[in-house]
């Protein structure tokens, strides 16, 4: 009887953890001691058990410690030597920090960031985007965004703020804070290299930031408020390609604050443009007085990137039930959510099949625990349907002969 090819002696989920120094994660733990006090839930095998939690889509610490009992056997496979019990796992998440989850995605970002640009996106390796999204809680463990119920009741919120190399299509940069809080103070977190663009909303809008951008040589690209003040030092003349492209007006301003405190007069540029898909006019505020009007519309296009990401983390690792109901458990758990699609993404760009995200993560999901060979089967999984009609007509008499 011929054997697939595809079985071998590893889970899926080992061969994603392959993708892991764990050595580098044993390491983390002993040195901040984030291991003190656990005899055998050490940091590597929290990550694992959280893995297995979100690639899983587990919406309780029972179902993940019954899942993870019943392949009992397996999970030496993985690196770990038992199941944890519920009551280590809650311990764990409320008291082991976050931020050694935080350093976990940051090593593996970096060790593996050379494979993540898609060259089929011809986008500049260059251009950075800049963006929030809100996580409801049902406790209101953070103060929520939007006012309360009219029965008294309020729910919590976290908000991610993210930034992306548009290039790579996964988080470089990731901070929390409560639903309720102001996105202004993330742009204070990023320093970027000189040349560098980067692309970010209205409600972004800190005219010291944008100083401190333009002193260190970094380009942003952003929307105009409607209540901004400003005074126009020029127009630019606009030729017939740009108009073709929707560019309606293209000029020099100066603008800044207001206050006596603080005295900012910046040279920006506003290009006004009008889509003709959703029929709106845009204005956009930059500091890049060189390139034309229509790629300045262009780069705030390519905003779209992450919401697109946050759409993907939403929709394939629902984070609406978490193990625990502190702050520090729902922190680790949003990592370990960001750990899992940078692992899927890892597998995505190596495959020479193309397949959707979507797809290539349930078909994960169904086999996180099946020792098949990952990256061959995803290549070929015709082969397994004809290697198994192959044995059934073989021990019923029938060998015809298929070819593989």
């Amino acid at each position: 009887m011929s054997k697939s090819s595809f079985f071998t002696g590893q889970p899926v989920l080992n061969q994603l953890l392959n993708l892991i120094d764990r050595n580098a994660v044993r390491s983390l733990g002993r040195q901040d001691k984030h291991d003190r006090y656990y005899r055998y839930f050490d940091t590597y095998t929290h990550l694992v058990t959280m893995l297995y939690c979100v690639l899983n889509k587990c919406t309780s610490s029972r179902e993940v410690v019954s899942g993870m009992k019943a392949c009992q056997h397996k999970l030496h496979h993985v690196g770990i030597q038992r199941s944890p019990a519920r009551s280590t796992l809650c311990d764990a998440n409320a008291n082991r920090s976050f931020e050694v989850f935080a350093c976990i995605y940051d090593q593996l970002y970096r060790r593996h960031k050379q494979l993540l640009p898609d060259s089929r996106l011809r986008i500049d390796p260059g251009l950075f985007i800049a963006d929030s999204s809100t996580i409801t809680l049902f406790q209101q463990i953070l103060k929520a965004s939007s006012p309360g119920r009219n029965d008294g009741r309020r729910k919590g919120g976290i908000k991610v703020h993210t930034l992306i190399n548009a290039a790579d299509d996964v988080p470089l940069k990731i901070s929390f804070t409560a639903a309720s809080a102001n996105d202004v103070p993330f742009l204070k977190e990023i320093h970027l290299q000189p040349g560098s663009f980067i692309v970010f909303d209205k409600g972004y809008v800190d005219y010291s930031q944008y100083e401190r951008m333009s002193n260190e040589g970094v380009f942003f690209v952003t929307r105009q408020k409607k209540d901004a003040r400003y005074t126009i030092t020029a127009v630019n003349q606009l030729n017939k390609q740009s108009r073709d492209r929707g560019v309606v007006e293209d000029k020099l301003l100066l603008q800044g604050t207001r206050t006596q405190k603080e005295r900012i007069k910046l040279k920006v540029r506003q290009v006004t443009f009008f889509d003709q898909e959703s029929q709106r006019t845009f204005e956009f505020l930059t500091n890049n007085l060189a390139l034309p009007p229509e790629s300045i519309a262009d780069l705030y296009k390519k905003r779209w990137l992450i919401e697109v990401l946050f759409k993907r983390i939403k929709q394939n690792f629902p984070l609406k039930y978490f193990l625990g109901d502190n702050e520090n458990a729902i922190k680790i758990q949003i990592w370990c959510a960001f750990i899992a699609d940078l692992l899927i993404k890892l597998v995505q760009v190596q495959l020479k099949r193309k397949w959707a995200f979507s797809n290539l993560s349930s078909i994960i999901r169904l086999h996180l625990m099946s020792y098949i060979h990952l990256f061959d089967f995803l290549n070929n999984p015709e082969r397994l349907s004809v290697s198994t009609k192959e044995q059934q007509l073989k021990l019923a008499g029938l060998d015809i002969g298929f070819k593989t």
